[in-house]
């Protein structure tokens, strides 16, 4: 029988071209066209990629930024009594845009409004669209049902289950995503496009990648001696130890290629000072024009499509609108960013600060003195007491510590108070405890994501920053891991210029040596905030470990660190700051530490989803 899709297209996509990206990735549709009229303008089918662009926005986003307290990089300023990691967070599975682009693919085939080469380039990025949603609904899920080109057609009275797919396993789930990352990766151009926001060769290569390695990752970290319920008896999750080392082989070869021979490269400072490390790497990220080292990403514009992820968490202190200080970056994220000129030993690993105790406190000249021996991606990535944002300056101080017949005491108050000789106790920003809303919590803002733009954070306007899926760095960090997974070689030379060739770029000391705890640390400060760090340690089965529920467990706390100014008047560190460590759980602000089980690992796959289609089977746990 005749098909009649029906498609969402918008009638001023008439007036776009493909000149700009931002304003094609912009198209909202406003009218419901048939099959027929969508695949004999040229216009409209650019209509319906734009549509499918605004539907894969998965995971951890910029738009969405409350959702990341879920893992250990922020807390907002509400109190929170959660224990276990949601095990369906982030959790897809999205067969009503794989059917719409499946029925893309096969109109556009017959469609006689567009040459070939123009179909085969369509062709071939909805392909890459239809391989990113199938790598979001595995990394969650593991296993499930491929529909291939399949458009199923139901006729009341058929018989369904000839409709009904049965979850693939694991290891066929991601063959089929690489695959069709190469298939899409003929099809498509080597060419880069404006604020790279539409997929070309290098996406589809980086997706390559990036799947690969999640696969040999799970191949070898999760395995019957130390997971064994985390399978299933038809392999829907589990991936066969033995299948590790070709994935990692893919992965390897799928990066260097983009090294080696794609148009993106790291963007290194022009002065060699921690500002300029620290600002560069912000650029990096965050800049849009003459950036070189995003290769894809989530675009916004303004006006039109912005956000409000710098409305509400701008500073207290430099707020445009209503709503602000929203997020606070928790110390174990601070602390992983280690010390610029760390030892040998110490290299590749994140370290506690020095601060001494409220008893006996060690004492700094200001409060930018305790950071700036640091990474410079911390500040490149994090407001710290003391930095500055927009060409101002963040005060972040939660109260005196004052000296009192000998003892050090402190003294806190409301934001914006004063005490007697009306010198500063507690700072418009804060930190500080209590139910008070719009304040912070921890002692540090995040500054990756945040837009300096004049009236970005305001409500009328918004932010246009966009959000990061890959970066060139993200190959040099998958070459690095694979290639030492391949070797195993702890002096391997060329998985050390991988890494090295990171943190040169950071402006830190290389590493002699090279592990799997270095490959982490090193993967957790490059990508903070950018949506990888969850994904990244179920890969590596490492959330259970860190995340283990145990309030004693440092890893598992939410802390934050508190800068005072000293007021001891006669006493030599009068004027000088201290810090001191807080942690929320005893503020009876986010009351539970981290934790996470096997069983949060893999989503639940839902009740309703099974009775449409019985052949689904349960995942572990459920």
């Amino acid at each position: 029988m005749k098909r009649k899709y029906l498609f969402a297209a918008s009638l001023a996509a008439a007036m776009l071209t493909f000149n700009s990206c931002s304003d094609f990735l912009d198209t909202k549709p406003d009218t419901i066209l048939t099959q027929e009229q969508t695949y004999g303008d040229p216009t409209l089918i650019k209509s319906v990629i734009a549509n499918f662009y605004g539907r894969i926005m998965y995971g951890q986003k910029v738009e969405d930024w409350d959702p990341w307290t879920a893992i250990d990089e922020v807390v907002h300023y509400d109190t929170n009594q959660d224990e276990y990691f949601d095990r369906n967070k982030w959790r897809e599975y999205d067969y009503t845009l794989l059917h719409d682009l499946n029925v893309f693919i096969e109109g556009v085939k017959a469609s006689t409004a567009i040459d070939e080469e123009t179909k085969n380039s369509y062709i071939g990025e909805v392909r890459y669209i239809r391989a990113w949603v199938y790598y979001c609904m595995g990394r969650s899920l593991g296993g499930v049902p491929i529909i291939g080109d399949q458009i199923f057609d139901y006729t009341p009275g058929m018989d369904i289950t000839t409709i009904q797919v049965p979850r693939s396993t694991e290891a066929a789930l991601y063959d089929y995503i690489i695959s069709e990352c190469q298939e899409a990766e003929k099809l498509l151009t080597k060419n880069t496009n404006t604020h790279n926001a539409r997929a070309n060769y290098w996406v589809a290569k980086m997706l390559e990648a990036r799947a690969a390695i999640t696969a040999a990752s799970l191949a070898r970290y999760n395995t019957p001696d130390k997971h064994p319920q985390l399978r299933t008896e038809g392999g829907e999750v589990g991936i066969p130890a033995e299948k590790a080392e070709g994935y990692y082989q893919t992965a390897l070869a799928a990066a260097k290629e983009v090294i080696e021979k794609g148009p993106y490269k790291l963007m290194y400072a022009t002065e060699n000072t921690p500002q300029a490390y620290a600002d560069n790497f912000y650029k990096a990220v965050c800049q849009k024009d003459g950036n070189t080292e995003v290769i894809w990403c989530f675009d916004f514009v303004s006006p039109g499509k912005t956000h409000g992820f710098t409305t509400n968490n701008l500073p207290k202190s430099i707020a445009q609108d209503t709503g602000c200080d929203r997020l606070s970056v928790i110390l174990g994220l601070v602390e992983a960013f280690e010390p610029i000129n760390a030892s040998e030993a110490d290299r590749g690993k994140g370290m506690p600060f020095d601060v001494g105790t409220p008893d006996n406190p060690k004492f700094f000249e200001d409060p930018t003195s305790l950071f700036l021996e640091r990474d410079p991606r911390l500040n490149g990535s994090i407001i710290l007491p003391g930095s500055s944002f927009g060409g101002q300056v963040i005060e972040l101080q939660a109260g005196q510590l004052r000296k009192e017949n000998g003892q050090w005491t402190e003294l806190t108050g409301a934001r914006n108070s004063y005490d007697e000789e009306h010198r500063l106790i507690t700072a418009n920003n804060g930190p500080f405890g209590g139910n008070e809303r719009e304040i912070n919590r921890t002692g540090f803002y995040v500054r990756k994501y945040l837009d300096a733009t004049p009236a970005a954070g305001t409500i009328g306007r918004g932010s246009d920053m966009w959000n990061v899926h890959f970066r060139i760095a993200e190959a040099y960090l998958v070459a690095a891991e694979a290639t030492w997974e391949l070797s195993r070689d702890n002096n391997d030379a060329t998985a050390l210029g991988y890494i090295n060739e990171i943190r040169k770029r950071a402006g830190i000391q290389p590493l002699t040596s090279i592990d799997h705890d270095k490959i982490m640390h090193e993967n957790r400060v490059e990508f903070a905030f950018e949506g990888q760090r969850w994904w990244q340690l179920k890969r590596w089965m490492e959330a259970d470990k860190i995340w283990n529920g145990n309030p004693e467990t440092r890893s598992a706390q939410r802390l934050g660190l508190w800068p005072y100014k000293v007021v001891a008047p006669g006493d030599p560190n009068d004027g000088k700051w201290v810090f001191i460590e807080k942690n929320l759980a005893t503020l009876n602000l986010w009351t539970r530490p981290y934790h996470c089980t096997d069983a949060q690992y893999y989503g639940e796959i839902d009740n309703g989803w099974i009775n449409n289609n019985p052949k689904l089977v349960k995942n572990p746990f459920q």
